[in-house]
């Protein structure tokens, strides 16, 4: 698994400037630069496997600037961020524009807690019950439309979670 792991992130880092350049080329985009997955994020839930095209936010300034601006954000369409420790994560909603559901994940891709349909344009703390090593952003309403609770599990290659329940 550490090889596959490894050439996940040597993928990632060979398409994270392509990325930039697309982002900057196409104007798709009022963020920095933010590299597609080449891997779905997958949540496995009581009601079914759901994959979300994501966005990576992998870097300091990418988890800084989120999804702020955004005037919309597709049902399938995500944002995953990914930190290097897993510790308690709090997010804030300051400058984004939509309504969006956090859901936050520990290390083995069991989700903590999820913020439902956190209010936009607000300063107020959006907090892990625990030590998360990602959040996972949605569009609002959609944990809910499909049933995904804390409990349930996310799927992705960055997310250290091939281990055994």
């Amino acid at each position: 698994m550490n090889k596959a792991r490894g050439i996940y992130a040597a993928v990632l880092l060979f398409l994270l400037p392509l990325a930039a350049c697309s982002a900057a080329d196409d104007g798709t985009t009022n963020s920095p630069a933010q590299p597609l997955s080449p891997e779905p994020v997958v949540v496995e839930s009581n009601t079914g496997a759901h994959s979300f095209t994501v966005e990576l936010a992998l870097t300091p300034e990418a988890r800084a600037h989120g999804l702020m601006y955004r005037t919309e954000l597709a049902p399938d369409k995500g944002m995953l961020f990914v930190f290097e420790d897993s510790a308690p994560r709090s997010f804030w909603m300051r400058n984004t524009y939509i309504p969006l559901d956090i859901i936050f994940v520990r290390l083995d891709g069991k989700i903590l807690n999820i913020v439902r349909d956190a209010r936009p344009r607000t300063e107020t703390p959006r907090q892990s019950i625990g030590s998360a090593i990602a959040v996972f952003e949605i569009a609002g309403g959609r944990a809910q439309e499909l049933g995904i609770e804390p409990g349930d599990y996310i799927r992705h290659p960055l997310i250290d979670n091939w281990q055994q329940r």
